[in-house]
Protein backbone atom coordinates (compact mmCIF):
# COMPACT_ATOMS: atom_id res chain seq x y z
CA UNK A 1 0.00 0.00 0.00
CA UNK A 2 2.57 1.96 0.80
CA UNK A 3 4.61 1.62 -2.48
CA UNK A 4 0.99 2.62 -4.18
CA UNK A 5 0.86 5.75 -2.08
CA UNK A 6 4.54 6.31 -3.09
CA UNK A 7 3.89 6.12 -6.82
CA UNK A 8 1.11 7.53 -7.17
CA UNK A 9 2.61 10.36 -5.16
CA UNK A 10 5.47 10.88 -7.95
CA UNK A 11 2.66 10.41 -10.91
CA UNK A 12 0.89 13.50 -9.30
CA UNK A 13 4.10 15.50 -8.76
CA UNK A 14 4.78 15.15 -12.73
CA UNK A 15 1.67 17.35 -13.27
CA UNK A 16 2.99 21.06 -12.06
CA UNK A 17 0.72 23.17 -13.28
CA UNK A 18 1.08 23.07 -17.49
CA UNK A 19 -2.03 23.03 -19.20
CA UNK A 20 -2.94 22.93 -23.31
CA UNK A 21 -6.07 23.01 -25.29
CA UNK A 22 -6.99 19.72 -26.62
CA UNK A 23 -9.71 17.67 -29.14
CA UNK A 24 -11.24 15.20 -26.34
CA UNK A 25 -13.76 12.42 -27.49
CA UNK A 26 -15.77 11.33 -24.79
CA UNK A 27 -17.80 8.75 -26.36
CA UNK A 28 -18.01 7.32 -29.72
CA UNK A 29 -20.13 8.73 -32.15
CA UNK A 30 -19.92 12.16 -30.52
CA UNK A 31 -18.38 15.36 -31.57
CA UNK A 32 -14.64 16.35 -29.89
CA UNK A 33 -14.47 18.91 -27.94
CA UNK A 34 -12.31 21.66 -27.37
CA UNK A 35 -11.12 21.35 -23.97
CA UNK A 36 -8.30 22.39 -21.69
CA UNK A 37 -5.92 19.58 -19.98
CA UNK A 38 -3.41 19.32 -17.81
CA UNK A 39 -0.28 17.93 -19.30
CA UNK A 40 2.62 15.87 -17.19
CA UNK A 41 6.35 16.43 -17.49
CA UNK A 42 7.90 13.75 -19.20
CA UNK A 43 8.97 10.37 -17.33
CA UNK A 44 11.63 8.64 -17.60
CA UNK A 45 12.76 7.92 -21.63
CA UNK A 46 9.72 10.03 -22.28
CA UNK A 47 9.99 13.68 -24.00
CA UNK A 48 7.80 16.76 -23.97
CA UNK A 49 6.75 18.16 -27.47
CA UNK A 50 5.28 21.18 -28.08
CA UNK A 51 2.74 20.43 -31.05
CA UNK A 52 3.23 22.49 -34.21
CA UNK A 53 0.78 20.77 -36.69
CA UNK A 54 -1.42 17.88 -36.47
CA UNK A 55 -2.74 15.83 -39.58
CA UNK A 56 -6.43 14.80 -39.50
CA UNK A 57 -6.28 11.10 -40.82
CA UNK A 58 -8.96 8.63 -41.43
CA UNK A 59 -7.74 6.47 -38.45
CA UNK A 60 -8.69 9.11 -35.93
CA UNK A 61 -12.25 9.32 -38.02
CA UNK A 62 -12.26 5.60 -37.71
CA UNK A 63 -12.25 5.76 -33.17
CA UNK A 64 -14.91 8.77 -33.39
CA UNK A 65 -17.16 6.81 -35.37
CA UNK A 66 -16.82 3.79 -33.09
CA UNK A 67 -15.56 1.62 -36.23
CA UNK A 68 -12.16 0.83 -33.76
CA UNK A 69 -12.56 0.34 -30.05
CA UNK A 70 -10.57 2.57 -28.02
CA UNK A 71 -10.43 3.57 -24.17
CA UNK A 72 -12.56 7.20 -23.39
CA UNK A 73 -12.37 9.87 -22.96
CA UNK A 74 -9.12 10.60 -25.00
CA UNK A 75 -7.33 12.82 -27.39
CA UNK A 76 -7.62 11.54 -30.76
CA UNK A 77 -4.28 12.34 -33.35
CA UNK A 78 -1.53 10.39 -34.15
CA UNK A 79 -0.02 12.29 -37.29
CA UNK A 80 1.63 15.55 -36.19
CA UNK A 81 5.62 17.50 -35.68
CA UNK A 82 6.39 19.78 -33.31
CA UNK A 83 9.12 21.17 -31.47
CA UNK A 84 10.87 19.20 -28.15
CA UNK A 85 9.94 21.25 -24.88
CA UNK A 86 11.24 19.37 -22.08
CA UNK A 87 13.12 15.54 -21.89
CA UNK A 88 12.85 12.70 -18.84
CA UNK A 89 15.64 10.56 -17.61
CA UNK A 90 17.46 8.36 -19.75
CA UNK A 91 16.62 10.03 -23.04
CA UNK A 92 18.98 9.48 -25.86
CA UNK A 93 19.83 11.62 -28.83
CA UNK A 94 17.07 14.45 -28.12
CA UNK A 95 16.96 17.64 -26.66
CA UNK A 96 14.99 20.42 -26.04
CA UNK A 97 14.35 22.89 -29.17
CA UNK A 98 14.81 19.76 -31.48
CA UNK A 99 12.60 19.58 -34.70
CA UNK A 100 10.84 16.23 -34.60
CA UNK A 101 8.50 14.23 -36.37
CA UNK A 102 6.06 11.75 -34.28
CA UNK A 103 6.22 7.98 -35.27
CA UNK A 104 2.84 6.18 -33.49
CA UNK A 105 4.58 2.90 -33.91
CA UNK A 106 7.08 3.43 -30.78
CA UNK A 107 10.11 0.40 -30.28
CA UNK A 108 12.70 -0.66 -28.00
CA UNK A 109 15.13 -1.31 -30.27
CA UNK A 110 16.33 -4.22 -28.73
CA UNK A 111 14.09 -7.18 -30.05
CA UNK A 112 14.58 -9.50 -33.02
CA UNK A 113 12.17 -7.53 -35.15
CA UNK A 114 13.66 -4.06 -34.37
CA UNK A 115 17.80 -5.30 -35.02
CA UNK A 116 16.58 -6.82 -38.50
CA UNK A 117 14.65 -3.44 -39.04
CA UNK A 118 11.09 -4.37 -38.96
CA UNK A 119 10.31 -2.15 -35.92
CA UNK A 120 6.95 -1.89 -37.04
CA UNK A 121 6.41 -5.14 -35.47
CA UNK A 122 8.05 -4.42 -32.60
CA UNK A 123 6.01 -5.83 -29.58
CA UNK A 124 6.18 -2.29 -27.72
CA UNK A 125 3.15 -0.67 -29.87
CA UNK A 126 0.99 -3.67 -28.60
CA UNK A 127 2.02 -3.61 -25.42
CA UNK A 128 1.22 0.48 -24.72
CA UNK A 129 0.93 2.20 -27.82
CA UNK A 130 -2.73 0.42 -29.30
CA UNK A 131 -4.06 0.60 -25.35
CA UNK A 132 -3.13 4.48 -25.65
CA UNK A 133 -1.14 4.69 -22.47
CA UNK A 134 2.56 5.09 -22.11
CA UNK A 135 4.70 2.14 -21.34
CA UNK A 136 3.95 2.32 -17.25
CA UNK A 137 0.19 1.75 -17.95
CA UNK A 138 -0.83 5.32 -17.83
CA UNK A 139 -1.61 8.35 -19.26
CA UNK A 140 -0.13 12.05 -18.76
CA UNK A 141 -3.12 13.73 -19.95
CA UNK A 142 -5.54 14.72 -17.27
CA UNK A 143 -9.03 16.86 -16.45
CA UNK A 144 -9.18 17.61 -12.90
CA UNK A 145 -8.85 13.79 -11.50
CA UNK A 146 -10.22 12.56 -14.97
CA UNK A 147 -7.51 10.67 -16.87
CA UNK A 148 -7.51 11.27 -20.59
CA UNK A 149 -6.06 8.65 -22.69
CA UNK A 150 -3.64 10.17 -25.91
CA UNK A 151 -4.70 8.31 -28.81
CA UNK A 152 -1.56 5.85 -29.94
CA UNK A 153 0.26 7.06 -27.01
CA UNK A 154 0.56 10.33 -29.08
CA UNK A 155 -2.55 12.57 -29.27
CA UNK A 156 -1.68 15.21 -31.47
CA UNK A 157 -5.21 17.05 -31.42
CA UNK A 158 -3.73 18.93 -28.49
CA UNK A 159 -0.79 21.69 -27.95
CA UNK A 160 1.28 19.26 -26.19
CA UNK A 161 2.17 15.39 -25.94
CA UNK A 162 4.25 13.72 -23.87
CA UNK A 163 5.56 11.07 -25.79
CA UNK A 164 7.92 7.51 -25.76
CA UNK A 165 11.47 8.99 -27.19
CA UNK A 166 11.33 6.41 -29.70
CA UNK A 167 8.26 8.13 -30.97
CA UNK A 168 10.30 11.46 -31.73
CA UNK A 169 12.13 11.37 -34.73
CA UNK A 170 14.86 14.53 -34.79
CA UNK A 171 14.50 15.96 -38.12
CA UNK A 172 16.37 18.63 -40.28
CA UNK A 173 14.43 21.71 -41.15
CA UNK A 174 14.61 21.71 -44.44
CA UNK A 175 10.75 21.07 -44.90
CA UNK A 176 8.11 23.43 -42.55
CA UNK A 177 6.72 21.31 -40.11
CA UNK A 178 3.36 21.51 -41.16
CA UNK A 179 3.62 19.45 -43.84
CA UNK A 180 6.63 17.28 -42.12
CA UNK A 181 3.40 16.37 -39.79
CA UNK A 182 2.06 13.93 -42.82
CA UNK A 183 5.95 12.22 -43.18
CA UNK A 184 4.40 10.53 -39.31
CA UNK A 185 1.34 8.68 -41.12
CA UNK A 186 0.43 8.70 -44.57
CA UNK A 187 3.46 9.56 -46.32
CA UNK A 188 5.67 6.79 -44.75
CA UNK A 189 2.61 4.29 -45.10
CA UNK A 190 2.08 5.41 -48.87
CA UNK A 191 5.11 5.84 -50.01
CA UNK A 192 6.57 3.25 -47.72
CA UNK A 193 3.92 0.66 -49.11
CA UNK A 194 5.77 0.56 -52.56
CA UNK A 195 8.98 0.87 -51.75
CA UNK A 196 9.87 -0.92 -48.85
CA UNK A 197 6.31 -3.72 -48.65
CA UNK A 198 5.55 -4.54 -51.91
CA UNK A 199 9.38 -3.14 -53.25
CA UNK A 200 7.82 -2.40 -56.79
CA UNK A 201 10.48 -2.48 -59.58
CA UNK A 202 10.95 -0.21 -62.43
CA UNK A 203 8.52 -1.13 -65.19
CA UNK A 204 5.83 -2.67 -63.04
CA UNK A 205 2.28 -1.66 -63.08
CA UNK A 206 0.46 -0.40 -60.46
CA UNK A 207 -3.29 -0.09 -59.89
CA UNK A 208 -4.01 2.17 -56.48
CA UNK A 209 -7.42 1.97 -54.87
CA UNK A 210 -8.28 5.30 -52.82
CA UNK A 211 -6.80 8.07 -53.40
CA UNK A 212 -6.53 10.05 -50.02
CA UNK A 213 -3.70 10.94 -48.01
CA UNK A 214 -2.18 7.42 -48.27
CA UNK A 215 -2.72 6.51 -51.51
CA UNK A 216 -1.33 10.03 -53.22
CA UNK A 217 1.52 9.01 -51.16
CA UNK A 218 1.42 5.54 -52.74
CA UNK A 219 1.28 7.19 -56.41
CA UNK A 220 4.63 9.41 -55.50
CA UNK A 221 6.29 5.76 -54.50
CA UNK A 222 5.08 4.31 -57.98
CA UNK A 223 6.80 7.35 -60.01
CA UNK A 224 9.44 7.74 -57.73
CA UNK A 225 10.16 3.99 -58.86
CA UNK A 226 9.78 4.38 -62.34
CA UNK A 227 6.74 2.06 -62.30
CA UNK A 228 4.15 1.95 -65.07
CA UNK A 229 1.27 2.54 -65.93
CA UNK A 230 0.31 3.41 -62.54
CA UNK A 231 -3.38 3.62 -62.21
CA UNK A 232 -5.25 5.39 -59.96
CA UNK A 233 -8.87 4.04 -59.10
CA UNK A 234 -11.02 6.89 -56.77
CA UNK A 235 -15.02 8.03 -56.47
CA UNK A 236 -14.12 11.72 -56.74
CA UNK A 237 -13.03 13.49 -59.46
CA UNK A 238 -10.69 15.73 -57.92
CA UNK A 239 -8.78 13.19 -56.42
CA UNK A 240 -8.00 11.90 -59.37
CA UNK A 241 -6.87 14.54 -61.27
CA UNK A 242 -4.79 15.31 -58.06
CA UNK A 243 -3.39 11.70 -58.70
CA UNK A 244 -2.42 12.08 -61.98
CA UNK A 245 -0.81 16.00 -61.35
CA UNK A 246 1.47 13.62 -58.73
CA UNK A 247 2.73 10.67 -61.10
CA UNK A 248 -0.54 8.65 -62.34
CA UNK A 249 -1.11 7.87 -65.73
CA UNK A 250 -4.20 6.72 -65.33
CA UNK A 251 -7.36 7.64 -63.32
CA UNK A 252 -10.38 5.41 -62.91
CA UNK A 253 -14.03 6.76 -61.39
CA UNK A 254 -15.33 3.69 -59.43
CA UNK A 255 -18.60 5.78 -59.03
CA UNK A 256 -19.03 5.38 -62.63
CA UNK A 257 -17.12 1.87 -64.03
CA UNK A 258 -16.31 -1.09 -62.83
CA UNK A 259 -12.37 -0.96 -61.67
CA UNK A 260 -11.83 -4.22 -62.24
CA UNK A 261 -12.34 -4.23 -66.17
CA UNK A 262 -11.35 -0.77 -66.43
CA UNK A 263 -7.82 -1.59 -65.23
CA UNK A 264 -7.88 -4.50 -67.32
CA UNK A 265 -8.53 -3.19 -69.94
CA UNK A 266 -5.69 -0.32 -69.63
CA UNK A 267 -3.18 -3.12 -69.13
CA UNK A 268 -4.66 -4.92 -72.46
CA UNK A 269 -6.31 -7.77 -70.56
CA UNK A 270 -3.72 -8.40 -68.31
CA UNK A 271 -4.14 -6.76 -65.01
CA UNK A 272 -1.59 -5.25 -62.75
CA UNK A 273 1.25 -6.61 -61.32
CA UNK A 274 0.60 -4.94 -58.10
CA UNK A 275 -3.02 -3.33 -56.45
CA UNK A 276 -2.61 -1.18 -53.30
CA UNK A 277 -6.06 -1.01 -51.48
CA UNK A 278 -5.80 2.55 -49.07
CA UNK A 279 -9.11 2.47 -48.10
CA UNK A 280 -9.89 -0.36 -45.68
CA UNK A 281 -13.07 -1.88 -47.47
CA UNK A 282 -13.52 -5.33 -47.96
CA UNK A 283 -15.08 -5.00 -51.25
CA UNK A 284 -11.98 -2.96 -52.43
CA UNK A 285 -9.45 -5.25 -51.09
CA UNK A 286 -11.33 -7.95 -52.97
CA UNK A 287 -11.16 -6.37 -56.11
CA UNK A 288 -7.63 -5.30 -55.50
CA UNK A 289 -7.33 -9.35 -55.68
CA UNK A 290 -9.12 -9.41 -59.02
CA UNK A 291 -7.03 -7.11 -60.99
CA UNK A 292 -3.90 -8.91 -60.48
CA UNK A 293 -2.12 -10.15 -63.16
CA UNK A 294 -0.74 -13.77 -62.61
CA UNK A 295 2.38 -13.45 -60.13
CA UNK A 296 0.70 -10.24 -58.71
CA UNK A 297 0.64 -9.30 -55.47
CA UNK A 298 -2.36 -7.14 -53.76
CA UNK A 299 -0.89 -5.21 -50.77
CA UNK A 300 -3.33 -4.50 -47.97
CA UNK A 301 -2.54 -1.07 -46.66
CA UNK A 302 -5.73 0.82 -45.46
CA UNK A 303 -6.83 0.02 -41.84
CA UNK A 304 -10.66 -1.88 -41.80
CA UNK A 305 -12.72 -1.63 -39.15
CA UNK A 306 -12.61 -4.33 -36.97
CA UNK A 307 -14.29 -7.74 -37.77
CA UNK A 308 -14.62 -6.81 -41.35
CA UNK A 309 -13.85 -9.85 -43.46
CA UNK A 310 -13.48 -10.65 -47.27
CA UNK A 311 -14.16 -13.40 -49.86
CA UNK A 312 -11.47 -14.51 -52.35
CA UNK A 313 -11.17 -17.31 -54.83
CA UNK A 314 -8.42 -19.60 -53.29
CA UNK A 315 -8.42 -21.51 -56.51
CA UNK A 316 -7.13 -18.44 -58.34
CA UNK A 317 -4.63 -17.09 -55.50
CA UNK A 318 -2.55 -20.82 -55.72
CA UNK A 319 -3.20 -21.40 -59.75
CA UNK A 320 -1.75 -17.82 -60.87
CA UNK A 321 0.74 -17.81 -58.08
CA UNK A 322 -1.20 -14.86 -56.41
CA UNK A 323 -0.06 -12.92 -53.14
CA UNK A 324 -1.73 -11.15 -50.56
CA UNK A 325 0.62 -9.19 -48.06
CA UNK A 326 -0.10 -6.74 -45.13
CA UNK A 327 0.93 -3.71 -45.23
CA UNK A 328 1.86 -2.09 -41.59
CA UNK A 329 3.01 1.37 -41.45
CA UNK A 330 4.58 1.00 -45.15
CA UNK A 331 7.25 -1.19 -43.16
CA UNK A 332 8.95 2.07 -42.40
CA UNK A 333 12.20 2.49 -40.20
CA UNK A 334 10.93 5.84 -39.12
CA UNK A 335 14.97 7.05 -37.42
CA UNK A 336 15.75 6.10 -41.04
CA UNK A 337 12.87 6.30 -43.02
CA UNK A 338 11.76 9.85 -42.45
CA UNK A 339 14.77 12.04 -42.96
CA UNK A 340 14.64 10.14 -45.92
CA UNK A 341 10.97 10.80 -47.11
CA UNK A 342 11.58 14.71 -46.08
CA UNK A 343 14.96 15.02 -48.05
CA UNK A 344 12.77 13.50 -51.12
CA UNK A 345 10.07 16.35 -50.68
CA UNK A 346 13.14 18.90 -50.35
CA UNK A 347 14.50 17.72 -53.62
CA UNK A 348 10.69 18.02 -55.43
CA UNK A 349 10.26 14.02 -55.43
CA UNK A 350 7.56 14.28 -52.93
CA UNK A 351 4.45 16.81 -53.26
CA UNK A 352 3.54 17.18 -49.46
CA UNK A 353 2.01 20.73 -50.29
CA UNK A 354 -0.60 18.87 -52.87
CA UNK A 355 -2.27 16.96 -50.47
CA UNK A 356 -3.14 19.76 -47.89
CA UNK A 357 -6.75 20.59 -48.75
CA UNK A 358 -6.78 23.20 -45.91
CA UNK A 359 -5.03 24.17 -42.71
CA UNK A 360 -7.44 24.45 -40.13
CA UNK A 361 -7.71 25.39 -36.14
CA UNK A 362 -7.84 23.48 -32.97
CA UNK A 363 -11.74 23.72 -33.10
CA UNK A 364 -12.42 23.22 -36.51
CA UNK A 365 -11.55 19.61 -36.36
CA UNK A 366 -15.10 18.16 -36.32
CA UNK A 367 -15.59 19.93 -39.37
CA UNK A 368 -12.29 18.26 -41.26
CA UNK A 369 -14.20 14.91 -40.03
CA UNK A 370 -17.49 16.03 -41.72
CA UNK A 371 -15.68 16.68 -44.84
CA UNK A 372 -13.71 13.51 -44.23
CA UNK A 373 -16.58 11.33 -44.19
CA UNK A 374 -18.48 13.38 -47.42
CA UNK A 375 -15.15 12.43 -49.26
CA UNK A 376 -14.41 16.35 -49.77
CA UNK A 377 -10.64 16.97 -50.23
CA UNK A 378 -7.82 15.67 -48.87
CA UNK A 379 -5.58 16.22 -45.58
CA UNK A 380 -6.64 18.91 -43.30
CA UNK A 381 -3.65 19.88 -40.56
CA UNK A 382 -4.54 21.25 -37.70
CA UNK A 383 -1.80 24.46 -37.52
CA UNK A 384 -1.25 25.32 -33.71
CA UNK A 385 -0.49 29.19 -32.37
CA UNK A 386 2.91 30.00 -30.56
Amino acid sequence: MQEQQSASAAAAARFQGRTARAAVLRAPGRPLEVQELEVSEPGAEEVLVRLVASGVCHSDYHVQLGEWAAPMPIVLGHEGAGVVAAVGERVQGLQVGDSVVLSWSPSCRRCEWCVSGRPQLCSQAEAFAYRSVMADGTTRLRRGDEAVHAYLALGTFGEYAVVHESAAIRVAGSVALEAAALVGCAVATGFGAVVNTARVPAGASVAIIGCGGVGLSAVQGARATAAGPIIAVDLHDEKLDLARSLGATHGVHAGREDPVAAVRAITGGRGVDFALEAIGLPRAIEQAVEMLAAGGSAVLVGQAPDDSRISVDPLRISDRELRIIGCNYGSCRPPVDFPRLLDLCARGVIDLEAMISRRIGLEDVNHAFAAMGAGEGLRSVIVYGD
